[in-house]
Formats: structure tokens, C-alpha cells, sequence
């Protein structure tokens, strides 16, 4: 308990130190809950954990919102217990994902960037009730000292009615400081972001809030559960060096600088190893302005390559973690976490010319990108900032496996199943196969480019068979399609099992 006092620096709080359980009493059926948390970093675990115990036993439900997704100990267990009734703005764990396909989850998937203000301006249906939020520190004045993310936490203390905050003993002091939270004031007094460069800061490094707004206050040492990344292959290897060539291509044309222009790299594997692939590259005094700090940002840092890298959050490996601990008094040099409103802001994508590589699930032949639905109606994921920044970026890359599924699924296909990002915010899209550049194309150009630089060889004389009939059927249309079997490959393997 010393270490919680020591963390509680405004000693007429401590009074209000309580359990999980105690602090979870206070939430009721229906209110509008608002957490922490981002990409399993920084979200609440005691007192999500006890109420979903509490949920076990006398079933109800709330509606959750969140910075993105969160861990095991609030999305999984609250899903466990069928206890959200609606969720916004993302999510990734399995429970969860299962319960939204099956409509016991009433799901807002949205651009990362507009769901603070969403909540702010209304349209959530009602404001938040109460907010439970990570901590690593409390100051003197009731302010809060944010954990391994940021996400919405700022917009959701100051629009929530009440606030508990899990003081969360395994995170580390070293965090204070490294925090940029700044909170736009909404329509028709908004001012522009003053962000110029990644390093610009322009806000507190900590949370603003009322200390009478603080009703509880619950220990936690419990660590962030985080996600393994998995093994960097081949196929995300031979991305990476695709995108590396297309970099020294840039630079050469005089398109971009030496040191290039800022990176945003979205979630998973491949954006990982995209980034680690320029740790051997002859590139150096990189920036980024992103979402999530991944653990080839680590990489970056320690080769020396690096010089900031503004995010909203950490989203490493278990290992990756780990590390980030280990090394925090010089990872904290380099790293600065904003609030998603802001880390995500078009405005500032747009400014700064931010190089935009993110994943797709599947990509049509026009160049429709799919980043969230299989087969067109199941939800994965969720958009998530994907879309704040292929829109507004200065470069637009989409990654994907030319195939999925041992070979059965080809991801470039005839039309996009569901459209994330239409053919107009899409500038390049990356296989293991190759890099089909669009920009500059029309549709019936960029078809052929996406089939023979991205399809795998064992669907392009499909794909270009499709094209061709389309084409002299439209009689040479501007985007030709044959509308009785632009799905009929997902049609096909949801029948068989296989789109060959």
C-alpha cells in the first residue's frame, strides 16, 4: 500500500482508495461506460475484471466505449459474460468479435479520429456516466499521469460524469513525461492543431481533471496483456523490400526527402516487419507519426535510425514490452503518446505528408481496399485509423498475402466483398508478388497493373479473364465489371471452400 500512497500525491484522495469490487457496485445496467485503453495498452483490468464477476452472477449490460481495443481483462471478460450491449469504436479480441457476428453486441466500428468527438457532440445516445481509467501517478492537483496509451482518455474525463481510476502499480514513473494530451475545442470555436513536426509539443503531460470528479480510486498490478506479433516470414519480408525500392525510387525522382517523409504504420505482422525492414536499410533520421509504436520502432531506436516517433499508444509483443521497460529512460527520448484525435488527425496527416502503410484483407482489381469484413459480412476488427490517414496521407500504401487461407482465397479479386477505402484514396498496393503503383492510372490501367504485379500466378489468368470479358462487354466502360459475377469468387468459396 506504500507504493499506492506514494502514487496518490494529493493526500485528501487517498481517502477514496477502495477494491474492485467496491468501485464495480457503482456501475449499473444500461450506463454508457467510457475506459482507457488502446491496443491492449493502457486499459482498465481490476475493476472491468470484478464487474463481469459481478455481470456472472446478476446478468446486465452496459454500453463500452474505448481509445480502440483493449485486453483480455476488460473486452474478454466482459464479452465472456455477454455483458456490452453496445461497443465502440474497435475491437480485436476473439469473445468479442464472436459476439458482435452473432448480434448480441450492438458494434459502432468508426474512424478512430471523429469517435471522441462522436461521444463529445451526442451521438452515443446519452453522455458517459462514469469513466475508468488507467493511472500510473495522481498529482498533487488530481490530475492523471496516463499509462502505455492515451486513446480517448483525456475527452472521456473531462465529458464523464464520474471517474475511477485503477492506479496501476506495474507501470512505471518513467511514463510521466511522455505524454502530449491536448483536447481540441469542438465546432465553431475549434483552432487548428499547431503541429508542424512529429516532436511539436502542444498540450500537458498529463490528464486534466477535477479531483471531485474522482469517486474511487483501486489499486492494480496487473501488466498489460499484450499480443505476440508472430515471426516476421518470408512473404512480409519480400513486402518490406518492395516498399524500400519504391522509398529509394521516391528519392531519387526528388518526390521525397533522404530521410523520407513521416511514417504511419498501422497493427500486426506485416506493418511490424515493414518497419523492422528499415533497420538494414540505408535510411536514417526517420520520423513517424502514427498510431501505435510496434516493437521494429524498437529496433529503429536502437540502430540509431529513428528520431521520434508520435503515437497514441505501444502495441508491442509480450517480449516487445518487456523491453520497452527495460529500456525506458532512452525509449522515452524518442516516443511521444497524443490523444487519437490528435495522433490520428487528418489535418496533421495532411500536413505533415504522412506515408500511410497499412494492412488489407483483401484488394479489388480497381483498387477498392476491404480492411474489415470476411466474405462481406462478418466483422474482423474494425476500421480503425486506417482511414484517417489513407485519405488524407501523402503516400497511401495497402498491404496483403496475395492468398489466404493455404491458397484457397485469393486476396486481389474481382470486386471488394465490403469497401473500406474506395479506389480513390489508394496509391499502392504491395504483395509478396509485387507492387502495383496506381497513381496516375485510370481503372481499366490500374486493373492491369494490380493483376500482373499483385495476383498470385495461380488466380492471374482468372482475374485477367474477368477483366477482359468486363471490358468488351461495358464496351470499354470506365470501371468495367460483370455485375453477375463481380462476387461470385466469394460466392464460390463460401459453396466449396476454395475460390479456385
Amino acid at each position: 500500500m506504500i507504493d499506492i500512497l506514494d502514487r496518490v500525491r494529493n493526500k485528501d484522495l487517498r481517502s477514496r482508495i477502495v477494491s474492485a469490487e467496491e468501485a464495480a457496485e457503482y456501475i449499473k445496467p444500461g450506463m454508457n461506460v467510457a475506459t482507457s485503453g488502446f491496443t491492449s495498452a493502457g486499459y482498465t483490468k481490476a475493476v472491468t475484471t470484478a464487474l463481469a464477476k459481478r455481470m456472472e452472477k446478476d446478468p446486465f449490460k452496459i454500453n463500452l466505449w474505448t481509445g480502440a481495443s483493449t485486453g483480455l481483462e476488460e473486452d474478454g471478460v466482459l464479452a465472456k459474460v455477454d455483458g456490452i450491449d453496445k461497443r465502440m469504436p474497435y475491437q480485436t479480441d476473439k469473445a468479442l468479435r464472436n459476439r458482435i457476428n452473432s448480434g448480441d453486441v450492438d458494434y459502432l466500428d468508426m474512424h478512430l479520429s471523429e469517435s471522441a468527438q462522436f461521444a463529445r457532440y451526442g451521438y452515443m445516445g446519452g453522455g458517459i456516466d462514469v469513466a475508468i481509467v488507467e493511472a500510473c501517478a495522481i498529482t498533487k492537483e488530481g490530475n492523471l499521469i496516463p499509462t502505455t496509451s492515451l486513446g480517448n482518455t483525456a475527452s472521456y474525463v473531462q465529458q464523464a460524469d464520474v471517474v475511477i481510476v485503477e492506479l496501476n502499480v506495474t507501470q512505471p514513473l518513467e511514463l510521466e513525461g511522455m505524454h502530449d494530451v491536448y483536447v481540441p475545442l469542438d465546432p465553431p470555436h475549434r483552432l487548428p492543431i499547431p503541429i508542424v513536426k512529429c516532436d511539436d509539443r502542444i498540450g500537458t503531460t498529463y490528464i486534466p481533471c477535477n479531483p471531485a470528479k474522482i469517486k474511487y480510486i483501486v489499486p492494480c498490478e496487473t501488466k498489460d496483456h499484450t499480443r505476440p506479433l508472430g515471426q516476421i516470414d518470408e512473404n512480409s519480408q519480400v513486402m518490406s523490400r518492395h516498399i524500400l525500392d519504391l522509398f529509394d525510387k521516391e528519392i531519387k525522382a526528388g518526390r521525397m526527402p533522404k530521410n523520407l517523409l513521416p511514417l504511419q504504420s498501422g497493427v500486426g505482422k506485416v506493418a511490424n516487419a515493414v518497419i523492422h525492414g528499415f533497420v538494414k536499410s540505408n535510411l536514417e533520421n526517420l520520423s513517424v507519426y502514427t498510431e501505435v509504436v510496434q516493437d521494429g520502432m524498437f529496433d529503429l531506436i536502437d540502430a540509431g535510425k529513428l528520431l521520434i516517433a508520435s503515437g497514441t499508444a505501444l502495441a508491442p509483443s509480450p517480449e516487445g514490452l518487456d523491453r520497452f521497460y527495460k529500456n525506458i529512460k532512452e525509449y522515452r527520448k524518442h516516443i511521444i503518446f497524443r490523444p487519437e484525435e490528435i495522433s490520428n488527425s487528418p489535418e496533421v496527416a495532411r500536413r505533415l505528408g504522412v506515408i500511410a502503410m497499412n494492412t488489407a484483407i483483401e484488394c479489388d482489381i480497381y483498387g477498392n481496399v476491404n480492411s474489415t469484413h470476411i466474405m462481406g459480412s462478418k466483422m474482423m476488427n474494425g476500421i480503425g485509423g486506417s482511414g484517417d490517414f489513407a485519405r488524407n496521407a501523402y503516400l497511401t500504401i495497402f498491404c496483403t498475402g496475395s492468398t489466404a487461407k493455404d491458397g484457397k482465397i485469393s486476396s486481389i479479386v474481382p470486386f471488394c466483398s465490403h469497401v473500406d477505402h474506395t479506389e480513390h484514396d489508394v496509391d499502392i498496393i504491395v504483395t509478396e508478388q509485387g507492387l502495383a503503383d496506381l497513381r496516375g492510372l485510370s481503372p481499366r490501367k490500374r486493373a492491369r497493373e494490380i493483376i500482373e504485379k499483385c495476383a498470385h500466378p495461380d488466380f492471374k489468368p482468372m482475374l485477367l479473364d474477368y477483366f477482359e470479358r468486363a471490358d468488351a462487354s461495358t464496351k470499354h466502360a470506365q470501371t468495367p465489371h460483370l455485375l453477375n459475377e463481380a462476387l461470385s469468387w466469394h460466392q464460390k468459396f463460401l459453396e466449396t471452400g476454395s475460390m479456385k
